[in-house]
């Protein structure tokens, strides 16, 4: 069946169906072929396609029926999907295993089923877990083409902002030196690294400095990427050199850190600030913290983008911030 699809190299073939698949854009009911040494991945609309892409049209054979929880349920179960964990949020325990044993028998490809056990709490933002099938809390997550190794135990990650992450990292360019000040395992850093950009990233989690390190040679970034383990505000005397770019993924209490992200910035800084705000207005605490840190420079702000829906009446939103001296 003529369906379309897009065109790329055999060799670019893992990284595009991993690209296409984050952007929801990837037909799972077809089956993607190779013919004449190209690869040919069906798309739904190929209008949300990226124009990078060539779109073609391309004889698919349909893909075997999958079977889903919902399938096997009888109602939509609500779940995420990190590597290879399934992760849930399932207040009764009895529906949470039903869904775990619906999950384990479906086509999805899991080979451990969470569900959250209380909120994310702590000094390192991590929450605990029911392990309601397999074992390991360990896994290996694909965003935009690049891998990133981590244990939901022992580090916070949130495979809803793989969109947002994917937004400010096509902003930068190579050569351009960025600070992270708020790591993790590297959802930042190591795809600015892959930009040709020269990254610092620090977190206060060792383990998550650990996860860093090894997903920026799992990425082969290493040579463009210094993990730092520590407080930022402890650390910033020894980053020497301005940055171009600060990235503030820390929306609860970004602003207790801004006098540090302006000790940090260059004579021009693109400054990316997470906060968490009434849906009164979002932005203005934030822009008005900035301001008021940032007295010796000129403030422009770019972009002012909601990011998510956070709670109720409240939204995770970002402010691109440009600052000249």
């Amino acid at each position: 069946m003529q369906v379309p699809c897009v065109r790329v190299a055999r060799e670019d073939g893992e990284r595009t169906r991993e690209a296409l698949a984050d952007r929801g854009l990837l037909d799972h009911d077809h089956e993607i072929t190779v013919a004449d040494g190209w690869l040919y991945a069906p798309v739904l609309d190929p209008d949300a396609v990226p124009e990078e892409y060539t779109i073609e049209k391309h004889d698919v054979p349909a893909r075997e029926t999958r079977t889903l929880p919902a399938d096997l349920l009888g109602f939509d179960p609500s779940y995420e999907r990190l590597g290879d964990i399934v992760l849930l949020r399932e207040d009764d325990a009895e529906r949470a295993r039903q869904v775990a044993d619906a999950v384990m028998d479906s086509s999805i490809p899991a080979k451990t089923v969470l569900n959250r056990a209380s909120k994310i709490e702590g000094e390192f933002r991590t929450r605990e877990w029911d392990v309601l099938a397999g074992q390991s809390t360990e896994t290996i997550h694909r965003e935009y083409g690049y891998a990133f190794a981590l244990d939901v135990a022992d580090v916070y990650f949130s495979p809803r902002l793989a969109t947002e992450r994917h937004r400010v990292i096509q902003q930068a360019a190579a050569g351009e030196r960025i600070v992270d000040m708020f790591a993790g395992v590297g959802p930042f850093a190591v795809p600015f690294a892959g930009r040709g950009t020269d990254v610092i990233a620090v977190d206060r989690n060792p383990t998550a400095i650990e996860y860093l390190q090894g997903n920026a040679r799992r990425n082969d970034v290493d040579d463009r990427t210094e993990a730092i383990e520590g407080d930022v505000r402890e650390v910033a005397a020894g980053i020497e050199g301005g940055a171009d770019r600060i990235v503030m993924n820390l929306p609860h209490s970004a602003d207790q850190f801004l006098d540090t992200a302006i000790d940090l910035a260059g004579e021009e800084c693109v400054l990316h600030y997470y906060d968490i705000q009434h849906e009164d207005d979002p932005y203005g605490p934030g822009e008005r913290a900035i301001r008021a840190a940032a007295e010796e420079y000129e403030v422009a702000v770019e972009t002012r983008h909601t990011v998510r829906s956070y709670a109720p009446h409240e939204l995770n939103v970002c402010l691109d911030v440009r600052l000249r001296a």
